[in-house]
This record gives C-alpha cells, sequence and structure tokens, in this order.
C-alpha cells in the first residue's frame, strides 16, 4: 500500500504540467509543485524503509526500489499518453510535449539512481551482467531484458541476506557453532590464505557469528604433502601452544584433506586432533592429473612450475613446489599415500562432497575438467574430482542441490561469493560444525 502512494505522488510530479492549470491559484502551484519536488528528492535517498542491517544491502534494496519504480511508472505513462493521444483528434497541444520532457527527464534519474545503486553494491550482478549494461543499454529489448536481470539479482541477493541476518539474530544467542575445540581451515592447492582475499569466501565470519574460533593453515600454495602435512604440524602446535586448546577441529577442502591427514597420521597430530571434515578431497586421487603429467613433455613441466614458483612467491609462499603438489593428486601417489596415513583411533574422521551438473555450472577451468573427467569413465564430479573419489570415513554425502548448476569444486568453499539456487553454502558449514559442537568436539 506504502509503495502504490508513492508511486501515486510521483504520477501526479510527472503530469504537473498538466495537472498544474486545473489548480485554482498560482500559489496552490507552487506550494503544490515545492511539495512534490521534495518528496521527489527525499524519494532518491530514501526510496523505501529498510529493516536489513549493514549500509550496502539498504543500497542495494533501494535501487532495486528505484529501478521497479521507474519501470511501473514509466508503463503508467505509456497508458496515460495513449489515452491523452486518443483523446485529441487534433495535433496535441504544446503543453503535452512540456509534460512528456518532464516526465522523462524525472523517470529517467530514478532508473540511472537504481541502476547506480545495484551496479555497485551488488554482490551476486556478476562481471557479464555489468559489461552487458554498459556496452548494450541502447539496444531496444536488450536493455529491458537486462535492466529485469538487474532487478532480480538485487531482490534475491536482499532476500537471502535478510533470510541470513533473522535467522542469526534468532539464534545468536545458542552460539551454535561455538565447539570444544577451534575450527582450523586448511585450503586446498594453488591457493593461498590471504588477509584481503578469503579463500573460504563469507563460510568463516558466518562461522564466528554463531560463535566459533577459527584459524587457517597459511601453509604453501602447492608443495608435497609431505611438506604441507610438516608446515600443518606447526600450525596446529602453534595454535594449541597459543590458545591451550588442547585441540582442534580440522575442515580441510581438496589437496589440502590429504596434507591434513598425513600430519594426523604420519605426523603425530592425531594427540592434537578432535575431528577432520575433508571437503572434495580426491582421497582416491585424479586419474586425469596422471594422464595430463605422463603425456606433457618435462621442460614443459618444469617450464610452467618455475612461473607458478616465481608468482606465488611474491604472493606469499616461501618454498613453494609446482610439481610435487600436482604430482601427489595423481591416482598413483594417492595410492601409495592411503597406505601411509591410516586413520588415526580417537579421531573423528569424515568427509563431504559435491558435484556439477553440467559444463554450464562453472567457469573455466572446471567445465573442461568436468567434461574431461566424464569422458575418461570417472563419472559424476565437481569440475576437478570425481566424487567416488571424495568418500572417506565417515561419508556424510554428496551434495546435490535441486537448482540447474549444482556446485562445482570452488562453489563448495564459496569462492566466488555465488548464492546458489537451492544451496545455502554458509548454512551447510553452520550445520556441519554445529553437530561437531553436539558430538562434543
Amino acid at each position: 500500500m506504502k509503495r502504490m502512494v508513492r508511486y501515486f505522488f510521483l504520477m501526479i510530479l510527472f503530469n504537473f504540467p498538466l495537472i498544474s492549470p486545473l489548480m485554482p491559484n498560482t500559489q496552490v502551484r507552487v506550494l503544490s509543485c515545492t511539495c512534490l519536488l521534495l518528496f521527489y528528492l527525499w524519494y532518491h535517498f530514501v526510496p523505501v524503509k529498510s529493516i536489513c542491517k549493514g549500509r550496502r544491502l539498504k543500497i542495494l534494496q533501494g535501487g532495486c526500489e528505484l529501478m521497479n519504480a521507474a519501470i511501473v511508472c514509466f508503463f503508467l505513462e505509456l497508458a496515460v499518453y495513449a489515452y491523452l493521444l486518443a483523446f485529441y483528434k487534433s495535433e496535441p497541444p504544446l503543453l503535452l510535449a512540456i509534460n512528456g520532457i518532464v516526465c522523462a527527464i524525472l523517470l529517467y534519474l530514478i532508473l540511472i539512481n537504481g541502476i547506480i545503486r545495484i551496479f555497485t553494491c551488488s554482490g551476486q550482478l556478476g562481471l557479464f551482467n555489468r559489461i552487458a549494461l554498459l556496452f548494450l543499454w541502447w539496444v531496444p529489448g536488450v536493455n529491458l531484458i537486462l535492466l529485469h536481470r538487474f532487478i532480480d539479482v538485487s531482490h534475491k541477493e536482499y532476500s537471502f541476506t535478510l533470510e541470513k541476518q533473522q535467522y542469526y539474530e534468532k539464534r545468536k544467542e545458542e552460539e551454535l557453532c561455538r565447539t570444544k575445540y577451534p575450527i582450523l581451515m586448511v585450503h586446498g592447492i594453488f591457493f593461498r590464505d590471504w588477509k584481503n582475499f578469503n579463500y573460504w569466501g563469507r563460510i568463516p565470519d558466518e562461522l564466528i557469528r554463531h560463535g566459533a574460533s577459527v584459524y587457517y593453515s597459511n601453509h604453501q600454495s602447492s608443495a608435497s604433502v609431505e611438506q604441507c602435512g610438516e608446515e600443518i604440524k606447526a600450525c596446529i602446535l602453534d595454535i594449541v601452544k597459543k590458545t591451550g586448546c588442547g585441540k582442534v577441529n580440522i575442515i580441510a577442502h581438496s589437496k589440502g584433506g590429504l596434507d591434513s591427514r598425513y600430519a594426523i597420521s604420519c605426523l603425530g597430530m592425531d594427540q592434537y586432533v578432535a575431528s577432520i571434515t575433508t571437503i572434495n578431497t580426491p582421497h582416491a586421487g585424479c586419474h586425469y592429473v596422471c594422464r595430463i603429467l605422463d603425456h606433457i613433455s618435462p621442460g614443459i613441466a618444469r617450464f610452467i612450475g618455475k612461473k607458478y614458483e616465481s608468482l606465488f612467491t611474491l604472493l606469499g609462499d616461501d618454498n613453494p613446489d609446482f610439481l610435487s603438489g600436482l604430482r601427489d593428486l595423481t591416482d598413483r601417489e594417492c595410492v601409495r599415500l592411503g597406505k601411509l596415513m591410516k586413520d588415526a583411533p580417537g579421531v573423528l574422521c569424515q568427509s563431504a562432497g559435491s558435484q556439477m551438473k553440467s559444463p554450464k555450472s562453472a567457469m573455466f577451468p572446471l567445465n573442461p575438467g568436468y567434461i574431461i573427467i566424464r569422458l575418461l569413465g570417472e563419472g559424476s564430479n565437481d569440475g576437478l574430482v570425481s566424487t567416488d573419489s571424495m568418500v572417506w570415513g565417515n561419508n556424510l554425502g554428496i551434495l546435490k542441490p535441486k537448482g540447474k548448476q549444482g556446485i562445482s569444486h570452488g562453489d563448495v568453499i564459496d569462492l566466488t561469493r555465488k548464492n546458489i539456487e537451492g544451496f545455502d553454502v554458509m548454512g551447510f558449514y553452520t550445520d556441519l560444525v554445529h553437530k561437531l559442537r553436539e558430538q562434543g568436539y
């Protein structure tokens, strides 16, 4: 109802040149015009009363409201002008043209305000939609599709975030993720734990909001399982020493699961680890990696490795080893490592995984990876790891959302910060850690 009232006043302002002659005197016209212009200015800054928290989200919601208002009022104006032009059998008066110009300018300003708000504040809009609007805003039909996309994405983003906020407010006193032991998050290969770009996306903040203590492994982006295992060992001992927590709960993604298993089983860390949960870890290895290394020239492999190591040394690694990290992902090496890394008694060992539903489920390099793994007969996969290879210990299952996208190797750790239909990635980890708490870990 409030929205309809706002639209009503906007329509009066847009058609004020036509309406003003019907007013009794100049004072009424000036007062009415002044009030409408003040309302119009206020509407630009406060298009809707928001119940959400956070400036970015409020600006985003306002952008969605402004774009909706511009589109609704545009079609209402079309109806008004269709009626008026039908009414004037002769040539339309000059006042009608002036009214149209005023209306177009005011509508355009509202639309631009809404676009700028969404363009700058949306975390889900993506680069493609932004570039498309910049270059195709002038194409009739296409621009309408893009505008609808802007509104749809921003509305879904706002609704999702608001739901998360309300859920947290409702249950914040419960501290769902305050486990007995802190959480150690272990990254996979070819990434690091950067302060300004979290490998785990929005997940750590969500866990912390619910009471968790979160630490990061900070090991090499690529190195052998043995080397990474040693670094994780040092990290665990440092956490235990500084906090006096006694043990940690490990959540490890991709190769990080193998590195963590090695630290637990082969380096004596079983006495300092309460639980380990691996996410999309290739416990049985990746056959396609083996095929690539078998067919690529050793010289080319070394060249790529040197370039990688030079880059990641600048990005924070102190002793990266590209080829050793890659070799330990092959099925041959994982068989060897599996014989060494026996499950430690007293440590809860569990695994979870996800799968893509088609090559369209993710971007490069996961989409060709999905196809290659399927062609090699390894079946369903997440773009890098087959689902069969992900199973280890207590199997928590393979995530299969109802939507068309599926969950890729990057989506399962919120790497792209994208909301996926049918899958709440932050909720998944909150539930995972909450269950650890209920089990006494």
